[in-house]
Formats: C-alpha cells, sequence, structure tokens
C-alpha cells in the first residue's frame, strides 16, 4: 500500500463459469479530499450486461465531485433503453470523517467495525433502467482501522460469514477467497474488500 493512500483495497473477479465478459465492472479512486468505489453488475450475463455496467463506470469515473445520491441519478438517466444494472457505491470523506453509499438489486455491502463486528445493509429493492425513483443513501462516521466489504451476487452468504472476513489484511481476504470458494461460479462474482487507515 502506497503511504500516502488512505484505504487499502484488494479485488477478486470472476466471469461466470463458460463466460468470457464479467457482466460485473467495478472502478475505485482516491484523492487527497476522498475515496470511491462502486461495482456494476448489468442484468443477466455476457457482453450486452458488460457493456450496461461499463456505462455506468465510465459515467462514476467522468463525475467524481458528485454526491452518492447525484451519481445514482445521473447512471440511472443513462440507462434509459439499455439492458438495465445493479449497483453499489460507496464514497469516504476524509475532511468531514464520514461515508455514504447506496446499494442497489444484488449489490451488498458490509462494514466491519474496528472491533470486528460486522453490519451488512439491506440493499435497495430494483435496478437502475432509466425509471425515475429514489434510492435510500446510508451514511455513518468513519473510524481507523474500520473495513467495507462490497461484493456482486456471486459471493454466497455461506462465504461471507466466514471468519476471514474479518482479517485486517484485505489482501488475505480476497487471496483466501479465491482459495476456498467455489472452483466455477455460477454467475459472475466481484468481491471488493477496502480499509480504511488514518
Amino acid at each position: 500500500m502506497n503511504t500516502s493512500q488512505k484505504v487499502d483495497v484488494s479485488v477478486f473477479q470472476k466471469a461466470k463459469q463458460g463466460n468470457y465478459y464479467c457482466g460485473d465492472s467495478y472502478f475505485y479512486a482516491e484523492s487527497d479530499n476522498e475515496f470511491i468505489c462502486a461495482i456494476a453488475d448489468g442484468l443477466g450475463n455476457g457482453e450486452f450486461a458488460k457493456e450496461s455496467s461499463q456505462i455506468i463506470v465510465d459515467i462514476i469515473k467522468e463525475n467524481l465531485g458528485v454526491s452518492v445520491e447525484q451519481l445514482v441519478e445521473l447512471c440511472n438517466k443513462k440507462l434509459q433503453g439499455k439492458r438495465g444494472a445493479v449497483l453499489g457505491i460507496l464514497k469516504i470523506n476524509f475532511n468531514s470523517q464520514r461515508y455514504t453509499y447506496s446499494s442497489i438489486g444484488n449489490i451488498g455491502v458490509i462494514t466491519v467495525m474496528k472491533n470486528k463486528k460486522k453490519k451488512r445493509n439491506i440493499p435497495n429493492a430494483g435496478y437502475l433502467a432509466g425509471i425515475k425513483r429514489t434510492f435510500k443513501v446510508e451514511e455513518g462516521k468513519i473510524e481507523s482501522g474500520m473495513s467495507f466489504i462490497m461484493y456482486s451476487d456471486g459471493v454466497s452468504d455461506k462465504e461471507l460469514s466466514q471468519d476471514y472476513f474479518t482479517l485486517d489484511n484485505v489482501h488475505r481476504i480476497t487471496e483466501t477467497f479465491a482459495q476456498e470458494g467455489l472452483k466455477a461460479r455460477d454467475d459472475d462474482t466481484t468481491l471488493i474488500v477496502m480499509r480504511y487507515e488514518a
């Protein structure tokens, strides 16, 4: 991890068995003031699913300065007439020491506190496809040593309940997941583990 970075990130991604394209796209970036991470999963799988999830990632890259709420709105608008997608998006503001996130459909977000206590959020139902509606945004106070786990539906509940998800080293978490996980995945799988250190 670069010493000037505040968030250490590790990613595992694998396409559904038999597919060349993974329908999931992800993106993360850190600036002096904030960190952002997103996973988008295009509905279905294959090339058209990838197109929808990639549109979302491109929009987020072009609009880094706006709030989670505004990003969800922009992505939703852009997917009109497309395949549709589900989305998880997290922002950490280093100045205000707050984090905000929204997850829609089957993208999950788990917060792991410094004391190893895990809190799983309940995602907004539905998906983004250009239909106007509001999605709830959660927020909280960030503390050093806290981790976030963001994942698409290829990650099972049984896997998420494993003890190794509370390890301090994010790379060990994704490595263990890759080794212990199912060899052939029945769904596109993306797992991103992020740890904040002030």
